[in-house]
């Protein structure tokens, strides 16, 4: 993968194409060329008989550099680096910064073509693809740009684990709205690898996190609840929270919400009389005891520490 800087300091994580995708692309792509060429050069030759040599000698050379120049460059100007070739092996043509590449940038690999591609008959290309670190012929390189894969397979996102069922709802009065998203992901990402990890460095693991889970909500760890077990039952508590907020914004915004259909609102409740006052005790004096005991000051609870699981034997 190439991590390629934009001028905003992103990274992107672009798949850069390796030489049998880009010459599989380029094939496609010369055989439609040339297809084309001799359609019209069987055309331009009916339509140019009765002209002299030299001149359809003149047609035929401009025929050629229009089908060899000027149409890939074209094609790759208009389709934003998406020639038919590269569109049917999932590539494209970006800038070094990941941004679409524009006339001059066609032209500039339009005319090394020329010579690496056609003259040599590709071998300049393979040499320069198979040399550079990011699979780039010499036309890229002077025009900077960078063919990548646009269709990446998917990876399969695992599911959490579901948390024992003694801890279901135990954590509904937990506040995770300190909680940032780095640490949601990091945690994620360990309880559906959790399986493949060593014991002792799982375990070790899932102390750390749920310390930083404890220390983020503020509330004490639940004793003899094992960190594993907590970081799944929290971590289900977040995505119920998530699917039942999800539906009350779906429930609002339902048929008819804020549509204005224009149907009648609500009638006003009807005027509720007056309940009859209660009669009222008169004010019974308040008597202070003779003597009363001093009453020793309390000490402050020591607060809960942030953390407490313990860690693995």
């Amino acid at each position: 993968m190439s991590d390629l800087v934009t001028g905003d300091a992103v990274v992107l994580g672009l798949r850069p194409a390796r030489l049998p995708s880009r010459g599989l692309a380029i094939l496609l792509d010369l055989t439609l060329y040339v297809t084309g060429y001799v359609l019209i050069s069987v055309g331009l030759t009916m339509a140019t008989a009765s002209l002299d040599e030299a001149a359809r000698a003149a047609v035929g050379v401009a025929s050629f550099l229009l089908f060899v120049v000027g149409v890939p460059i074209a094609v790759e100007t208009l389709s934003h680096g998406r020639s038919l070739g590269k569109l049917a092996c999932g590539l494209r043509v970006v800038r070094d910064d990941g941004g679409p590449i524009r006339f001059r940038h066609a032209m500039v690999r339009g005319a090394m073509g020329i010579v690496e591609l056609i003259l040599t008959f590709g071998s300049i290309a393979c040499i320069a693809s198979l040399v550079s670190a990011r699979g780039r012929r010499l036309g890229d390189v002077f025009a900077g740009t960078l063919v990548v894969r646009e269709r990446v397979p998917g990876t399969r996102v695992m599911p959490v684990p579901p948390p024992p069922p003694w801890l279901a709802g135990r954590f509904t009065g937990l506040d995770l709205s300190a909680v940032p998203d780095g640490l949601w992901l990091a945690i994620r990402q360990y309880l559906t690898r959790m399986n493949q990890l060593d014991p002792q460095v799982g375990a070790a693991m899932a102390v750390r996190l749920a310390d930083d889970l404890v220390a983020r909500t503020g509330t004490p760890p639940p004793a003899g609840v094992p960190a594993a077990a907590f970081l799944m039952a929290v971590v289900h508590e977040r995505q119920s929270r998530d699917a039942a907020r999800a539906f009350r914004s779906a429930a609002v915004a339902g048929p008819g919400a804020g549509s204005g259909a224009g149907f009648a609102p609500h009638p006003s409740p009807m005027p509720m009389p007056m309940p009859t006052p209660m009669p009222v005790a008169p004010p019974v004096a308040y008597v202070a005891p003779a003597s009363v005991a001093p009453v020793a000051p309390v000490a402050p609870a020591e607060a809960p520490r942030a953390g407490g699981f313990a860690p693995p034997a």
